[in-house]
């Protein structure tokens, strides 16, 4: 099963850069960059971090947004993302960015950004097949 991955997601590498630059960018408690990572999750997921956080989750609701970063890893992975930078460190704007993720990718609220097929490798059968062919002649 291939992962999508969080930070290839438009705008995510550049402010996970920023968080990495400057901690507060992204601290939990009192995040410098707030109106950044929620103008973010309203142009990833189409909702705001305050939407998120407003909107009605289902009886069933894990609460992934509460788990440590370590275990929300684990989490994500489990529903097929990838949360994690390239050294496979939960990102930075994971505690901002779980809550909305996790609404649109369960399909309870916000929608997962379009992701396009991989680019399908041509295979030259053509070249295979003569190669086949003449194989065949020579026994």
């Amino acid at each position: 099963m291939t992962l999508r991955t969080l930070r290839d997601l438009p705008g995510v590498d550049d402010l996970e850069l920023k968080a990495v630059m400057k901690p507060r960018f992204a601290d939990p408690d009192v995040p410098e960059g707030r109106d950044e990572i929620d103008a973010l999750s309203t142009a990833l997921f189409g909702l705001s971090l305050e939407a998120a956080d407003d909107t009605e989750k289902p009886t069933d609701w894990d609460r992934i947004e509460r788990l440590s970063p370590s275990d929300m890893v684990e989490a994500f992975e489990a529903e097929g993302w990838d949360v994690t930078d390239k050294k496979r460190k939960p990102l930075r704007l994971l505690p901002h960015l779980a809550l909305p993720l996790a609404l649109a990718m369960r399909g309870v609220s916000g929608e997962l950004p379009f992701l396009a097929e991989p680019d399908v490798k041509e295979t030259d059968w053509g070249s295979n097949l003569a190669a086949e062919a003449s194989r065949f002649r020579k026994r």
